[in-house]
This record gives structure tokens, C-alpha cells and sequence, in this order.
């Protein structure tokens, strides 16, 4: 059996439309997913971001599932720094409890990888076995913003302290398990929630906790290429030296018929990439046109190189191979996909040009 392909997807909102047309263009591309046989569909969890519908996991999902009937489903990933772990049980209780069986859980540190990300090598741009690893884009100066410290407010209750990622997945399991005991002997169950047929993964972007957690307790982890390619070695390193087996990368891709169609689609890309790395969030993803008429600086293209010398954009058998070299060089047991278009049909064609590429496509 080859490698499995899977689907990240954000819930763009893109230029001229809404979050109501994001969020059906979502349930759209599941259906279609599902059809070209990816094998699972992960919805992210992103705040303040003007670009970007998925802001709630758990309900999005819920949705999806509703217009699916076999592809497995997941989050990617729920932000452990913003609410309780009884919180999380119970929305993927409630979502195992009328779609059994169908769910994977995937946990991401939020505020807490902040420390992490100030911490990572600043090696310049090389390539290791035909893989580009980039110079690192540090995110420190946007983290330590006066924007960033609303969002955390907002996103928390006042005072609350997030627990380091162990204790966290301590709860979640004991109450998956259920019941939960103290000390004293008193129990509580969770319902939804306890019993529920969900499996665990860790996402992490550097080598950092998360993936030496998940590698530690043998959860499958997904080292993200496509957020932070400066360092999925690390995580990859670290994550199997800890003992890690199952493992997913991600990657962000457009495809088309040929090389020049995709270059073209994947044009709005880097002023998308851009208005994140300024720190006002994502955009609503730029059409063509906007993206021909957009004046760079010498000072802008630095903010974006990483992530634009890394997507990968041609045709089907141009981006299957880069597909290939990742697996290769980073031992991928699967591949977790993201595209974003302009053009909802352009985006469902990608998927379906990669897949039939990648012999998925049923």
C-alpha cells in the first residue's frame, strides 16, 4: 500500500466572498475529498484571522460529518492553551457519539510554543537529499506585539494559566477512559465523552515538547513543513528519537494541468503569507489580479521566502515528485495536504489532479 494522502483545510475566506461561502466551500471540498479518496480531512483551529473560517473545530466538523459517510475526520489542531481538556472531551464525545468511530483528536500547544519557537537553530537556507530546508523566519517580534497580547486575553479567561502539555494529555485520556478520580476518592464521568473512539495526535513545528512528547508516549505526530520547513527535521529528530513511530508531515501545494496554470494560481500566495508574517493575520486570499498589482519592497520578500520557495506548485507529476522527495527525506508514513486558490473550482481540481496522480483517486 502507498503512502496516504489527507486533507488540512483552513476554511479560506477569499477576496470578495464571506465566512458563509468559506464555510460551504468547505463541506464541498470534503465531499469531494471523500470521492477522490484522501484519507482524512482535518479542519485547523485559527483566531482574529480575517482569511481564515475554521476558528472552531469541533463545530465545523460536526458539519462536515454530517455531508461525509467514511472519511476520517480530525482537527488540526485544537489549541490546548484555550480552554479545558474537559472542554475538548466533551465536544469530541458529543461528535464520536453521533458519527462513532470517525474522529481523530489532534492537540497543538497554542500560546505555550511561543518559548519554543525563540528556540530553534538559524542555519541558513540548504538542501538535504533534494529537500529545501530555508533560513528561519523568527516569530518573536509578532508574539511580543501589543495585537498578540489581546488575542491571548481574549482567548482565556482572566488569570487562567495554561498547564504544560502533559498534564493536559493526562486529563484528556483519564476522562476518555472515565471516570475521574481525585485523590479522595470522589469521581466524575464525562458525558459525551468517556469511551469515546477517538485517536490522539500531537502537531508540532519545531523539535521541540510537542514532538518529544509524542514520540515518548506513542502518538502518532504530524511535523508541519508546510508552517515552519526550517525545522521539520528537528521535529522529525526529535520526535524519533523519543520513540515516535506513525508519523505525517504536511505540505502546502497547488496543482494544474501544467507547470505555468499552477505558478499562476499560486501567484496570491505570497502577499496571503505576508500579511500573516506583518502580523495582522491572514487575509482574505487575494485574487490574481490583486496579486499582479501588489508593489513589493526589498524588505517584504524575506517575510515570505520560506514559505514560497517551499509550496510546492506544477503540474501533477511535477508536484508528486516534490511530494516524494518530503516522504523520502523525512520517512512520512503520510502526507497532510493544504491548498488554497482563489477559485473554489481551481482548489477541488488541485486535489483531484494530485490524487489521481498519486493513484488515490478511486
Amino acid at each position: 500500500m502507498g503512502v496516504p494522502l489527507s486533507v488540512l483545510d483552513l476554511a479560506p475566506l477569499v477576496a470578495g466572498g464571506d465566512t458563509g461561502d468559506a464555510l460551504r466551500r468547505t463541506l464541498d471540498l470534503a465531499r469531494r475529498a471523500e470521492q477522490f479518496g484522501y484519507h482524512r480531512y482535518w479542519v485547523a483551529e485559527h483566531h482574529f484571522t480575517p482569511g481564515v473560517a475554521s476558528a472552531q473545530p469541533a463545530l465545523l466538523l460536526g458539519q462536515i460529518a454530517a455531508v461525509t459517510e467514511r472519511i476520517r475526520l480530525g482537527s488540526g489542531a485544537v489549541q490546548t492553551g484555550h480552554q479545558t481538556a474537559l472542554s475538548i472531551v466533551e465536544q469530541f464525545g458529543l461528535l464520536d457519539a453521533l458519527y462513532p468511530g470517525r474522529f481523530d483528536l489532534g492537540l497543538g500547544r497554542s500560546g505555550q510554543a511561543r518559548s519554543e519557537r525563540a528556540e530553534v537553530a538559524t542555519a541558513g537556507e540548504r538542501e538535504v537529499d533534494g529537500l529545501l530546508i530555508p533560513r528561519h523566519f523568527s516569530w518573536a517580534p509578532i508574539l511580543a506585539s501589543e495585537r498578540s497580547a489581546l488575542a491571548a486575553r481574549l482567548l482565556q479567561q482572566p488569570g487562567a494559566e495554561s498547564p504544560p502539555l502533559g498534564e493536559v494529555l493526562d486529563q484528556i485520556e483519564t476522562l476518555l477512559a472515565g471516570p475521574y478520580r481525585d485523590g479522595r476518592g470522589n469521581e466524575v464521568t464525562a458525558v459525551p465523552g468517556a469511551g469515546a473512539d477517538l485517536r490522539l495526535w500531537l502537531l508540532g513545528s519545531s523539535g521541540g515538547e510537542s514532538a518529544r512528547t509524542a514520540g515518548a508516549r506513542g502518538l502518532p505526530f504530524v511535523a508541519n513543513y508546510h508552517v515552519a520547513p526550517a525545522t521539520v527535521l528537528d521535529a522529525v529528530a526529535a520526535f524519533r528519537s523519543a520513540g515516535g513511530t506513525y508519523l505525517m508531515v504536511s505540505a502546502d501545494v497547488v496543482v494544474a494541468e501544467d507547470d505555468e496554470t499552477a505558478r499562476r494560481l499560486a501567484l496570491p500566495y505570497a502577499l496571503w503569507v505576508h500579511s500573516i508574517r506583518t502580523g495582522r493575520g491572514a487575509i482574505p486570499f487575494p485574487s490574481i489580479e490583486q496579486a499582479l498589482a501588489h508593489e513589493w519592497t526589498d524588505a517584504d520578500r524575506p517575510l515570505v521566502a520560506d514559505r514560497v520557495d517551499t509550496q510546492f506548485v506544477g503540474s501533477p507529476a511535477t508536484v508528486a515528485e516534490r511530494l516524494r522527495t518530503l516522504r523520502r527525506v523525512t520517512g512520512a508514513d503520510e502526507l497532510l495536504i493544504t491548498t488554497i486558490t482563489h477559485r473554489h473550482t481551481d482548489r477541488v481540481r488541485s486535489f483531484e489532479l494530485l490524487a489521481k496522480e498519486w493513484g488515490s483517486l478511486r
